[in-house]
């Protein structure tokens, strides 16, 4: 038998429940592949800007780097996934394929179009891969989903236990008669392209793709700098690459499961310190959990005007006001300088985040959707719905009973009083 598994924003072997399985059967020759899609870089707004490109040319690397140490055959395939898999699929006669279960219309739509292009006779495999829990884990059915975080994370934490990550697979006895590494004559120089790009010296976030590069980021700072200890205090931080995790890049692109960091953050409670701090990267876990359940629950109405709550909102669509907002010429330095950022560094933190969607969507009274599609070309650590469901909550339309306003002048005077942020920024 050949099991084809499908690498998406999963991009790791480790605690890689599709990958895990296929290498269960031993009668499986496993084979991997990903589709690149170079449309997706194109255009004056691409869905994956330069930074997110490279960031996933990296990973894509240090995944071959690992799948050729386990014996498995790695494929990347260059252009539409739902006519390129579909083409490779049926050439190699595959028996299984593993792929991830999605739940966005865009994602759902290609999967099904992959679907009834192949032979009946492959099996079809699919499973969650993003979440700490999972639905079947979570202590409520998905429609009783609170609307508010809060009342979410009392419940999910009364009950919380999160399984551990499953290992790497053994290393594969493959007699398959594919190359161990094969790439379309387009990644050469779509790679070679992105990987030229440079790292702006001020950036926040310098840091590569990869699985091996998420555990060092863990290892660096859980156990080495011990910055994890203090995340509280630091977490609204604007400089430097240590004022927070900035995990959440691999945990976009699937480079590190959230079980994963969890269980790490747990071997350093019991080991070094446990404090309120790093209770705080769980609490933040629980959010990146909160919001995909939100996705899950209300799928397309993430991306409509009046949101989850179906609320009239702004729908300004001015061009003047936009590209000022988006090149960081506002009347509001602070809120410059964190558009520069973001443009040149595919970074923002999150204090920053909040601000910008904020002064977009209230106080420029512009359409939020527009910001949120901005972000989503620009970000490297993009995620569906993290990105979504957060613009919806800075701008009304969401989770957040309170609706409240950030003042750009007063979150400078708290957040960066001696214009230090302001200043790398707005030269």
């Amino acid at each position: 038998m050949k099991s084809l598994v499908w690498f998406t924003n999963n991009l790791r072997v480790a605690d890689h429940p599709l990958l895990s399985a296929a290498c269960e059967n031993k009668a499986n020759e496993v084979v991997a592949v990903y589709c690149l899609n170079p449309h997706k870089f194109e255009g004056d707004l691409p869905k994956i800007g330069p930074f997110r490109a490279k960031f996933i040319v990296e990973s894509l690397l240090d995944l071959k780097q690992s799948l050729e140490a386990l014996n498995i055959p790695f494929t990347i395939l260059i252009g539409e996934p739902s006519k390129r898999l579909p083409e490779y699929i049926n050439e190699n006669n595959f028996d299984t394929l593993y792929f991830q279960k999605v739940w966005h219309e865009e994602e759902v739509l290609i999967n099904k179009e992959i679907e009834t292009q192949i032979s009946p006779n492959t099996q079809l495999i699919s499973l969650y891969d993003q979440f700490l829990l999972g639905p079947k884990l979570i202590p409520f059915e998905l429609y009783k989903l609170p609307k508010v975080f809060t009342p979410f994370r009392k419940k999910v934490e009364a009950t919380l236990k999160v399984p551990a990550p499953l290992a790497i697979p053994a290393k594969q006895i493959n007699t398959t008669n594919l190359p161990l590494f094969y790439s379309d004559a387009l990644w050469s120089s779509i790679s070679k392209e992105l990987l030229s790009l440079k790292t702006d010296p001020r950036s926040a976030f310098p840091f590569s793709g990869g699985e091996k590069a998420a555990q060092d980021r863990i290892n660096h700072y859980f156990f080495e700098s011990h910055r994890v200890a203090q995340y509280k205090e630091t977490r609204n931080g604007l400089i430097g690459i240590d004022y927070s995790t900035k995990l959440s890049a691999w945990l976009a692109h699937g480079c590190i499961s959230a079980r994963t960091v969890y269980h790490q953050l747990k071997t350093y409670e019991k080991t070094v310190k446990a404090n309120e701090s790093t209770y705080w990267v769980l609490f933040e876990l629980l959010w990146r959990e909160f919001f995909k359940y939100v996705g899950l629950k209300y799928k397309n109405e993430l991306f409509k005007s009046g949101g989850i709550n179906q609320k009239t909102f702004a729908k300004g669509n001015n061009p003047k006001v936009y590209n000022d907002w988006k090149n960081g010429t506002t009347h509001s330095a602070f809120i410059n300088a964190n558009m520069k950022e973001l443009a040149q560094t595919g970074w923002m933190s999150n204090r920053g985040r909040q601000n910008v969607a904020s002064y977009w969507s209230k106080t420029l009274d512009q359409d939020w959707r527009t910001g949120a599609s901005y972000f989503e070309s620009q970000l490297i650590d993009y995620d569906v719905d993290s990105n979504w469901a957060n613009w919806m909550y800075t701008s009304g339309v969401g989770n957040d009973p309170r609706d409240r306003i950030f003042n750009p002048d007063r979150q400078a005077d708290m957040y960066d009083p001696q214009k230090a942020f302001q200043k790398i920024w707005n030269k």
